[in-house]
């Protein structure tokens, strides 16, 4: 027996990577139990699909959705990713990792990273990088599943993945299909709204109608439903993240893929570098207000390594985020919720955690607007973090050679991001949140690789024994360095274990359900 007011019918507006991902996540999980499940999407409309890189969590959404790894990665013709690599953001000839996993391991009752600040303060010469087990075996082309070699000092790596986005979206539709949810063909034209100013029914241009309890507008920009019909606002966050525009583009692989993924600063904005088995995705992010489409396309063409095979495309955005993610009975994921520029690849993360959050404030069809105000603080609270993150990367540059970056290192930081800068500054400590996606490693990562170091370390330190600890440190770093040299490369451990099947890049992959 189910409650008298349960959700019936959910529908999904618009497919590609955010809509496959909620409904494969609500197929696994209510496994046609509960309601029915429609995703409305049409192949005359294009999707974004230059979203490539993920981080961590990602893996974990495959184990819960009980897929193949290695499946996935064939199917995907992905690579694998330990980390990103940051080409002049501080300074022009500098470079910085930001590493997946830990970063040694905490000894007595200090993190390692007040251990390595008092090593520093002493004059001894070890890097931040030179425990980090994801940045050596990135540095050196090598790669193994970390908990593979859980007790070698690999185990505390972490990685996740290179994909094709629509690639990704085609098995997710798969995926999804063979556990009941129905796709329908069609663009909507109309959307009608009922006396609750609730959406009651989606006309599609056809004629034909689809209506449901609640809706998931995966409309990208269009925001057809949470924009467009109900109106809600969004919050612009270009004060401080000056970027509105990419260039995107793939081209061929020339050489083998490197295990994590390239952001090269460049003068009025950066440029990612995200290699797959099959070809490398790359792409210019950069500010209108200082170079047009025309100039950046051929930057970004001048720079490209092989053969460019799809592309270039414009992508305009504006960052930011709704003033309310979840309004009445619609929910907004995806480009239709929000946009963050993809620097630090949060932008799947964001869809899988705002299904997350969705099942933890499940409705009924009177959708209290209690629970929709409690899912929209936790989720905008995970734009402002990563924002905060991000806008990092840009303020404490030291670069002043162009207009662009004397904007960013003299921009007025958000209040939530000058506490965590000037806390950090003082020992080395981190103010911590509720439940956050960014850890430790990645704040101390960027922050010491953006030039911003504390001025002395946590106390505590100094009950271990200092020569032991700096004996202890230099062995690590021995052992580290001695096992990633056994490892195999990056092409090699694919080549062993997951490698795809050679594809025409001319021609767009087909869903699994159709082969």
């Amino acid at each position: 027996m189910r409650a008298p007011n349960a959700l019936r019918k959910v529908c999904i507006v618009g497919g590609g990577t955010a809509g496959w991902i909620a409904a494969a996540v609500m197929a696994h999980h209510f496994k046609g139990k509960l309601f029915e499940i429609e995703l409305v999407e049409s192949d005359d409309i294009g999707t974004i699909g230059v979203g490539e890189s993920t981080i961590p969590p990602f893996m974990e959404l495959i184990a819960r959705l009980d897929i193949n790894e290695q499946d996935f990665v064939r199917a995907t013709q992905a690579s694998f990713k330990l980390g990103i690599e940051f080409e002049d953001w501080h300074r022009k000839g500098e470079s910085y990792f930001h590493p997946f996993g830990a970063i040694g391991q905490q000894v007595e009752l200090s993190d390692f990273y007040q251990c390595w600040l008092k090593a520093k303060h002493a004059g001894q010469p070890f890097e931040l990088m030179d425990f980090a087990p994801a940045a050596a075996m990135a540095r050196d082309g090598r790669f193994m599943l970390p908990f593979k070699a859980h007790k070698t000092p690999i185990g505390g790596a972490a990685y996740a993945l290179h994909v094709d986005a629509k690639r990704v979206a085609q098995f997710l539709r798969a995926h999804a299909e063979e556990r009941g949810v129905k796709r329908t063909e069609g663009i909507v034209s109309d959307v009608r709204l009922d006396d609750r100013g609730f959406v009651d029914t989606l006309t599609l241009n056809d004629g034909r109608e689809v209506s449901a309890d609640f809706f998931i507008d995966c409309s990208g920009f269009r925001a057809l439903l949470i924009g467009k019909a109900l109106g809600v606002g969004y919050e612009d966050w270009s004060e401080w993240l000056f970027c509105d525009r990419a260039i995107a583009a793939q081209t061929q692989n020339v050489g083998a893929p490197r295990p994590y993924t390239l952001a090269q600063a460049q003068d009025y904005g950066w440029r990612w570098r995200i290699p797959l088995q099959h070809r490398t995705g790359n792409g210019h992010v950069f500010c209108s207000e200082f170079l047009s489409d025309d100039e950046a396309t051929r930057i970004l063409l001048d720079q490209v390594e092989g053969e460019v095979v799809a592309g270039p495309m414009v992508v305009p955005f504006k960052t930011g985020v709704r003033d309310k993610i979840w309004h009445k009975n619609v929910l907004s994921l995806g480009l239709a919720s929000g946009f963050i520029e993809p620097l630090e690849s949060t932008a799947i993360h964001l869809v899988y955690r705002g299904m997350d959050f969705f099942f933890r404030y499940l409705p009924d069809r009177n959708c209290d607007p209690r629970l929709a105000a409690e899912y929209n603080r936790r989720m905008t609270a995970d734009y402002v973090e990563i924002r905060d993150f991000i806008v990092l990367h840009y303020c404490a540059t030291q670069r002043d050679d162009t207009p662009f970056w004397r904007k960013c290192r003299d921009m007025t930081l958000p209040d939530s991001l000058r506490e965590r800068i000037e806390l950090f500054r003082t020992s080395g400590v981190l103010r911590e949140g509720l439940d956050e996606l960014f850890r430790a490693v990645s704040w101390q990562s960027v922050l010491e690789g953006m030039g911003i170091h504390p001025a002395s370390y946590h106390p505590l330190v100094d009950r271990i024994d200092e020569a032991w600890l700096f004996d202890a440190m230099d062995k690590v770093r021995s052992q580290l360095g001695q096992v990633v040299a056994t490892l195999p490369t990056h092409q090699e451990f694919i080549d062993a274990h997951c490698r795809a099947d050679a594809v025409d890049l001319g021609q767009p992959a087909r869903p699994a359900a159709a082969r």
